[in-house]
């Protein structure tokens, strides 16, 4: 029986279906590549090179790939960008320019050198090549998010020398292709020149202000979401026009975002998610379907080409990243993950060589020809491979290092925030702040709580609170945040919080403020002063003025004593990791004896945070501290109860001081727990190196002597 002949129905040229294979590739291929062991964007590139005109011909890479493989390559350079730690950035900058500047020239001479004496090439071709391997593509990067790597040392080396190194090679090319145009002297290169000043200059002066106020005025999540976009079109567009790669402006325009798109917040969840499940997938398929495996069986010069190629694409990159962690004193698993990363090559060099594609040497011939343009596509296969299984494999084993040493300090945090909420307005800036707080890696998600008066109007007021609670249950799944809701009925409002605090077994309370005009007991807001007095656990009071995450600075003033509270940790903690989320500078203004215990305990646990110390004697000093306090600024105030060991009767008049001095700004006031584990019985993760251990010895010793003192 013959066989139909199904020819005639591929290569597919529905959009219907073209989009069904695709979808159908990015379900299947994680699937596969999980059986097999091999990391999931290998299977992408596989799939593409199987379904591409060389391979079984089912789909054409048509303008839906151009489209899309352009907007996945974006995305993957404007999410290096805004996941990068821009503090270790800052604090590491010699770093950044050493490895930079290795990961650029060591594969460069090589290539250089190599491609000369070995392969024969003019010193042109070969200083095209060396662009190319200098150069390289951030493929495996979603590998270092799924493994929540993207703040780790090695990456942000990796993402920041990826961008120098493209940078010295797209200008590289540009002076190789000026060479080859007519008037190509010192007036092209002026002009060249001044399209990076000012593209660099619209980048850093408009960018910021556009985002500042636009995130203030609008905060509808699909508007955000487009406005982010756009920043980033913007960006790779200016880029284009200034002689640069778009690439090179989606990953700046991810920089400049960066502090104010937190990377716990909502809007980063759904840039992630949308980047992550289609159009990063898309662009590794197309990558695939440019790749012609058959040319490896027609012999001749193509196979040397690509074994040279794939050795100095590699071995350059590997190379360097070695060097880079032998010269830092970094462990060789992190030389690991930066080699990983550093070595995949694909939209840099795709572009670099279309570049050399358009330069004519001679009539009908131009500076690359088809054997160097396989040997630079299959090189992209066979580095995305090695890429992708080398950075899994490091990833991999270091957050089982990493869980290893900080499962003991999970063990000792009960936290679990509780949100009682009753104003719509007040609901997600309330679940902004305990999402900035929580701990990430305890995953023990919230209590949102609506609690309403056993009277007449019951009914109507459970059904606004579930309405409420199902919107605030959104807005934490798409931060990816668990979240349990309850709507309780009680006679006390007060009462109903605290039994739900109870059976919740919950560990800290954040709630909105309600000002209001007149100065009176109702400062607190309603049921507040009765909730404080009733409870010994910690709780937060929250009136932001602006968007969370245009903060620039917060400011934190600390009651002589405070030291010696049950809760002083926690509070600590808790502003240190929101500020951390929000890269922001926070302030203590403390004695110098809380202020060095608190200096300790960032060392210890929070070392990448921007911290400053300002010595503050007396807390009459409030109104000072006002004066320096801008509308991008949030203020906290660390209280105390009554019969705690830093309650002072100034805190009566707190009231009175922030409705004269802080009107109109953005405050927080801190109840730290009354009653819990005292600070020499507590237990921090153990030091992993000598050093550390004298210190943090030193540390616990010396707060002890203090507190008998």
């Amino acid at each position: 029986m013959l066989m139909p002949d199904i020819s005639p129905y591929f290569p597919i040229t529905d959009p219907t279906l073209i989009f069904l294979v695709v979808l159908c590739i990015i379900l299947l291929a994680p699937i596969i590549m999980g059986k097999l062991r091999i990391p999931h964007i290998v299977g992408m590139v596989l799939a593409g090179v199987i379904v591409g005109s060389h391979g079984l011909d089912i789909l054409q890479r048509d303008d839906s790939f151009e489209l899309f493989g352009k907007v996945g390559m974006y995305y993957i350079m404007f999410l290096a960008g805004l996941e990068m730690d821009m503090e270790s950035m800052k604090k590491s900058k010699s770093r950044f320019l050493t490895f930079g500047l290795m990961t650029a020239i060591v594969p460069f001479v090589m290539t250089y050198l190599l491609a000369i004496w070995l392969m024969g090439y003019s010193q042109t071709v070969a200083l095209l090549l060396g662009c190319i391997m200098a150069s390289n593509t951030l493929v495996a990067y979603p590998i270092v998010g799924r493994y929540g790597l993207q703040q780790h040392p090695a990456s942000a080396l990796s993402v920041g020398s990826t961008m120098i190194a493209l940078f010295l090679s797209l200008t590289a090319i540009a002076a190789i292709a000026a060479t080859f145009q007519a008037g190509s002297g010192w007036s092209f290169w002026l002009l060249f020149l001044v399209k990076i000043v000012a593209f660099c200059a619209i980048l850093i002066l408009i960018i910021p202000r556009a985002a500042r106020w636009f995130l203030h005025r609008y905060s509808d999540a699909v508007m955000q979401f487009i406005f982010t976009l756009s920043i980033m079109f913007f960006s790779a567009a200016l880029a284009d026009f200034a002689g640069l790669e778009g690439i090179l402006g989606a990953f700046l325009a991810g920089l400049i975002l960066n502090r104010y798109i937190p990377r716990l917040s909502p809007l980063m969840n759904r840039i992630e998610f949308i980047g992550n499940a289609l159009f990063i997938p898309y662009f590794l398929i197309g990558v695939g379907m440019l790749i012609n495996v058959r040319v490896l069986f027609h012999g001749g010069n193509i196979i040397w080409v690509v074994l040279f190629m794939v050795f100095v694409g590699t071995a350059g990159k590997a190379l360097a990243a070695y060097m880079a962690s032998f010269h830092f004193r970094m462990p060789v698993l992190f030389g690991h993950l930066m080699c990983g990363l550093t070595s995949a090559h694909a939209a840099g060099a795709i572009a670099m060589v279309m570049v050399g594609m358009r330069l004519e040497t001679s009539p009908g011939h131009y500076l690359v020809d088809n054997d160097i343009l396989n040997g630079v596509v299959i090189m992209i296969l066979f580095t995305c491979v090695i890429s992708s299984v080398i950075t899994e494999r490091a990833a991999k084993r270091i957050v089982l290092d990493s869980n290893t040493r900080t499962l003991h300090e999970h063990e000792q945090d009960d936290e679990k925030i509780l949100l009682p909420v009753k104003y719509p307005d007040l609901a997600e800036t309330l679940l902004s702040v305990a999402i900035m707080m929580r701990n990430p890696k305890l995953n023990r998600g919230l209590v949102a709580l609506n609690v309403v008066y056993d009277d007449i109007h019951r009914q109507d007021n459970q059904e606004k609170g579930r309405r409420l609670l199902e919107k605030l249950e959104k807005a934490a799944s798409a931060a990816d945040v668990r979240m349990q809701t309850q709507v309780r009925i009680a006679a006390n409002i007060a009462n109903g919080i605290k039994h739900a605090f109870k059976e919740y077994d919950a560990s800290e309370i954040i709630m909105g403020l309600h000002i209001h005009k007149e100065i009176s007991p109702k400062f607190w807001g309603e049921f507040a002063q009765s909730l404080y007095n009733g409870l010994n656990r910690q709780i937060v009071f929250v009136r932001l003025k602006q968007p969370l995450n245009t903060l620039r600075c917060i400011r934190v003033a600390v009651p002589s004593r405070a030291e010696f509270e049950a809760g002083f940790v926690r509070w600590v903690d808790r502003l240190l990791r929101m500020a951390g989320n929000l890269d922001c500078r926070i302030v203590f203004h403390a004695r110098e004896n809380c202020n060095d215990l608190i200096r300790d305990y960032v060392r210890h646990r929070h070392p990448n945070a921007r911290a400053d110390y300002q010595v503050m004697e007396h807390w009459n000093e409030l109104p000072h501290l006002a004066e320096e306090m801008n509308d991008d600024h949030l203020m906290v105030f660390i209280t105390s109860r009554k019969g705690n060991i830093s309650y002072k009767t100034a805190f009566e008049k707190l009231p009175i001081e922030i409705e004269h001095f802080y009107s109109g700004k953005s405050i927080m006031i801190v109840f730290p727990d009354q009653f819990g584990e005292r600070m020499d019985s507590m237990t921090f993760a153990e030091p992993q190196h000598q050093e550390e251990k004298s210190a943090y010895q030193f540390f616990l010793d010396w707060f002890k002597r203090k507190r008998t003192s």
